[in-house]
């Protein structure tokens, strides 16, 4: 391997130390431009437009501060739970490698999953990015060992595939055979951890492996059976399911994958052949306290749980394991969830000059009843903002942290306060502070509303409901692109109720949806607006 490294050369535009420095290293996305690997001794022919590439996803993955020791099996080891392995380079006097993977689709399941727990190769912490290359060419005669090593793995990942001359045969398993399920959670208005999917998907064959991890904003898991058959009936019977009346939806696919490598037993992972796993550096164990009430199938769920139709039972969630959930789901602080903890937000770096209660009512009410709003009477570019509930606050945070409002980024935060205060009787606040506990404007008064499942981030594409029937499209494009912005794009539903409308950015649709719901379009039709996930 040591003549392999002599013929690779390395381009660095800065010192070769500094790009091992700990400032480069720090940053997950550092800029791997400067950075040229050739594997055929030709330096001169530079990557073109790399520059631009700055973190952009790549089916190759750059791995560094690897120990100097590590071999080519354990680092193509790293990438092969995750699809199959095409390439790999490894700079040894560097302490880095390059791994290929045959996907772009595998590559960011293996970064989202690494960025969770972090690798460890030998008991030492390992970082993985992606690469600014889009492929990696390597001279296969001075790359021979490697290549030689990835055949061989290859091989035995393909189900034990001999060996013919060089070339592996091609026998990878189709996705529809596959043991591993690929599991969305749509609309999780309540915390699903990794113990309630084992509860759901054991009902179908024992479940071997779980990982969790958070991709695209959505809560996401890989799940291992010991057959694929298993896995082909849960899909069946689960795929389209929601774990509790009107939320969190079951989307259900084959994973390309054959089999999962769980390097630790904790909230995010789990290996149930494995007991002995370490819970991992820095990530909480599973509670033993947690186990024993997983264990315990006590009385049902105090949420609606929903029924599968069929033969099955409810996807019956114990009333001590939601709890255990909710407490998970708090401790290890995953997107998009909160243990129903705190209902106030601060909002800050609000444009002061143009936000009012009730446009913060608004664009917040999106995401959850919006109880009261105050906006700071000392500090009038930030506002405290009461929520219905914990769940909801922390999805408005979620959503809403870093848009744009009114030309300015908002940042969302949770507040300390438990409440915000209503000024005392007859003192003049000068409208800071307003009360919308009665509003007949709150979206998720009613349990199982629809609305539940229509909650998306803010996006240019706006969804419009409750049109009355004298309502054209030109009425609406003019009434939109009344707010300031452009419309881009419209739609009208089959039925003229509802349409898709495209504003030319995120802020135009923000604001367009501030100033138009509730609208009154005459004939006692109140226009609704909200985000759409659909483009036109």
């Amino acid at each position: 391997m040591d003549g392999i490294v002599t013929d690779v050369t390395v381009g660095v535009k800065r010192g070769s130390d500094e790009l091992l420095s700990g400032s480069v290293l720090s940053s997950p996305n550092s800029n791997m431009s400067s950075m040229v690997v050739t594997a055929n001794g030709n330096d001169s022919k530079k990557f073109k437009g790399e520059d631009k590439m700055d973190g952009a996803p790549s089916r190759v993955l750059h791995i560094r501060k690897l120990p100097g020791e590590v071999t080519e099996t354990e680092v193509i080891a790293l990438g092969l739970p995750f699809g199959k392995v095409t390439n790999i380079l490894m700079l040894k006097g560097k302490n880095q490698a390059f791994l290929e993977l045959a996907t772009e689709e595998a590559a960011i399941t293996m970064v989202n999953y690494y960025s969770a727990v972090t690798p460890h190769l030998r008991n030492q912490p390992i970082y993985i990015q992606y690469s600014n290359h889009k492929e990696l060419k390597t001279d296969n005669t001075l790359n021979q060992r490697a290549q030689a090593v990835l055949q061989a793995v290859t091989a035995v990942q393909t189900a034990n595939t001999p060996l013919s001359g060089t070339t592996v045969s091609e026998s990878a398993v189709t996705p529809a055979q596959s043991p591993v399920l690929r599991i969305i959670i749509d609309n999780m208005y309540y915390p699903v951890t990794l113990d309630v999917l084992h509860q759901i998907f054991t009902k179908f064959g024992a479940v071997l492996k779980i990982i969790t991890f958070t991709k695209n904003n959505q809560f996401q898991a890989l799940l291992q059976y010991g057959d694929p058959v298993n896995a082909q009936q849960a899909k069946l019977a689960l795929d389209g399911q929601n774990i509790y009346n009107a939320c969190c939806t079951l989307r259900i696919d084959f994973s390309k994958l054959v089999n999962l490598n769980v390097k630790y037993n904790n909230d995010k992972s789990r290996d149930y052949t494995r007991p002995d796993l370490p819970s991992g550096d820095g990530q909480p164990a599973l509670d033993p306290a947690i186990a024993a009430a997983f264990a315990k199938e006590t009385s049902l769920l105090g949420l609606p749980v929903a029924a599968v139709p069929g033969a099955l039972s409810p996807l019956a969630i114990p009333n001590a394991a939601a709890a255990a959930a909710a407490a998970a789901a708090g401790r290890v602080g995953m997107p998009g969830v909160s243990a129903g903890g705190n209902t106030v937000l601060l909002v800050s770096n609000l444009n002061e000059e143009m936000v009012t209660p009730q446009s913060l009512f608004t664009l917040f009410g999106v995401y959850g009843d919006v109880q009261r709003v105050k906006i700071l009477y000392n500090k009038k570019d930030s506002a405290l903002i009461q929520m219905a509930d914990g769940h909801q606050s922390q999805l408005a945070m979620n959503h809403l942290n870093g848009q744009k409002m009114y030309g300015k980024i908002i940042r969302v935060t949770l507040s300390k306060h438990q409440t915000v205060q209503l000024p005392r009787e007859g003192l003049d606040d000068q409208g800071l502070t307003k009360d919308f506990g009665n509003s007949p404007l709150h979206r998720f008064k009613k349990p199982g509303s629809k609305n539940f499942q229509n909650i998306f981030p803010p996006s240019a594409t706006l969804h419009l409901s409750n049109i009355p029937p004298s309502a054209a499209e030109e009425d609406l494009r003019t009434l939109f692109a009344n707010t300031g912005g452009t419309v881009k794009a419209f739609k009208f539903f089959q039925d003229h109720k509802m349409a898709l409308l495209q504003m030319a950015t995120v802020e135009e649709a923000i604001q367009a949806l501030i100033d138009l719901h509730n609208y009154n379009l005459g004939e006692n039709h109140h226009l609704r607006v909200s985000f759409s996930k659909s483009t036109i």
